[in-house]
């Protein structure tokens, strides 16, 4: 049963990711209406075009995460983390500094390192007898249920979200406790 979860939370998070990279797509378009620089978001919105792949892999691994998780499966996630950090560094090095792509670069490099991760661990899920019993293979089942799927997915990461934004917000409300009273002090 985790298998087929795992299959329908991707195959929701690819067909949010479609939607997600349209709107990638008119980033320029979004910053430039909201006052920002138009080099700024000229910029930003070649950075958002080149990161669009990064997005469908990124919710792939997401799921293949929490179908590892939920076996206790922690080991292959840990050095597949670390094989991609050994390779991501001189990509991104390569592909910024050496290309001279400079953003394009690092976008791209970002794809290619969550590409190559979700193929390492999909390798592990498939060849590995520790997922022998819940791989399942594509399954029809996967299509199923998704409405009752998203009655719990969609509250959660609203929930998930929020708590987030709070805690940013909370953070840097904090910081700026313990910046201002240094600042004010300083030329004492």
């Amino acid at each position: 049963m985790v298998g087929i979860h795992m299959q329908r939370a991707a195959f929701v998070l690819l067909f949010v990711s479609v939607f997600l990279a349209i709107m990638l797509v008119f980033t320029k378009h979004i910053l430039v209406a909201m006052h920002q620089q138009v080099a700024i978001a000229e910029e930003a919105g070649v950075y958002a075009l080149y990161l669009i792949p990064s997005f469908f892999a990124y919710g792939i691994f997401q799921c293949q995460l929490k179908f590892l998780q939920t076996q206790n499966i922690v080991f292959p996630m840990v050095l597949s983390s670390a094989v991609v950090a050994s390779l991501h560094i001189p990509l991104c090095w390569l592909l910024v500094t050496k290309s001279g792509l400079g953003s394009k670069g690092a976008a791209i490099a970002n794809s290619v390192s969550y590409w190559i991760n979700v193929l390492l661990i999909g390798f592990y899920v498939k060849f590995s007898s520790s997922c022998e019993k819940s791989r399942t293979g594509f399954s029809k089942k996967a299509l199923q249920n998704i409405p009752e799927f998203l009655k719990i997915s969609i509250p959660s990461a609203c929930m998930l979200w929020y708590i987030l934004d709070l805690e940013a917000t909370y953070s840097s409300l904090s910081l700026l406790n313990i910046l201002i009273p240094c600042c004010m002090n300083y030329n004492e």
